[in-house]
């Protein structure tokens, strides 16, 4: 992998500096929108949960862009584990370890900077923490719901497709924005959403929805780093494979997942 393929995977020139910045600028604009939606996010946890996800994302995610800012020579790997032990210092309930956790384990795959590779290896582990640390699965309503269709299309589209990382990632975003949608009409089985059981049915997960809301923003980071537009996807992107769809049995009490 050249230098100029390492900096367009990054979104960012090549050089580990401009990696690094481009991090950093991903961390402050996913605190500026999560700010921006705090509102929305409390609204979605208060109707299936206890309210207090948009302010504990808002606030954490606050926390984490100052942290990434203060370093004084960024790289990925750094900025990931920072913005991770801060999300878990400072995001109240399962959220925490949830985004924070994970993500400070996924960071190491990025110790050699940012190539498609690395960027597939990152989504994969940051995917599989989540859903050992939540003991969650897709059709749970949760977060996972969001992100699984997302990292399986990144996958396929880089490493089957061929595609360039920046289509690969808009496809990623729209086939988390339909996971999201498909948190609607299923039943929460995880996290305090499912004490409500059936009443929970007809809900968009907080969780799952704060992911796409990152992953969002790291699409529009990554554009401006390269100076595109936004590449427009179809409806045709893979999302879950069959073999990981829940059954709709009753869920057997409520796992460690909020979101």
């Amino acid at each position: 992998m050249s230098e100029d393929d390492a900096g367009t995977a990054a979104g960012a020139p090549a050089g580990a500096n401009a990696e690094g910045a481009a991090a950093v600028a991903a961390v402050e604009a996913v605190a500026e929108r999560i700010e921006d939606e705090r509102d929305h996010l409390t609204q979605l946890d208060s109707a299936i949960g206890d309210a207090d996800h948009g302010g504990n994302m808002a606030r954490g995610w606050a926390a984490a862009a100052d942290a990434a800012g203060d370093l004084a020579d960024p790289d990925p790997e750094t900025v990931a584990k920072t913005v991770g032990k801060t999300l878990m210092a400072e995001v109240g309930g399962a959220s925490g370890p949830l985004f924070g956790g994970s993500l400070v384990f996924a960071a190491a795959e990025l110790g050699d900077g940012i190539t498609p590779e690395s960027a597939v290896a990152f989504a994969e582990t940051y995917l599989e923490k989540v859903e050992d640390r939540g003991d969650a699965r897709v059709g749970d309503q949760t977060v996972v719901d969001a992100l699984t269709p997302a990292v399986h299309t990144f996958k396929k589209s880089i490493e089957v497709d061929d595609l360039p990382p920046i289509e690969a990632l808009a496809k990623a975003v729209d086939a988390a924005e339909r996971g999201v949608a498909f948190t609607v009409p299923i039943r929460a089985r995880k996290g305090r959403a499912s004490y409500l059981g059936w009443r929970s049915v007809g809900h968009q997960d907080p969780g799952a929805t704060s992911a796409l809301f990152i992953l969002e923003e790291l699409l529009a980071v990554a554009a401006d780093r390269l100076d595109v537009e936004i590449p427009e996807t179809d409806a045709s992107s893979p999302t879950i494979p069959d073999d990981e769809a829940a059954e709709d049995d009753p869920a057997e009490g409520a796992g460690s997942e909020d979101g």
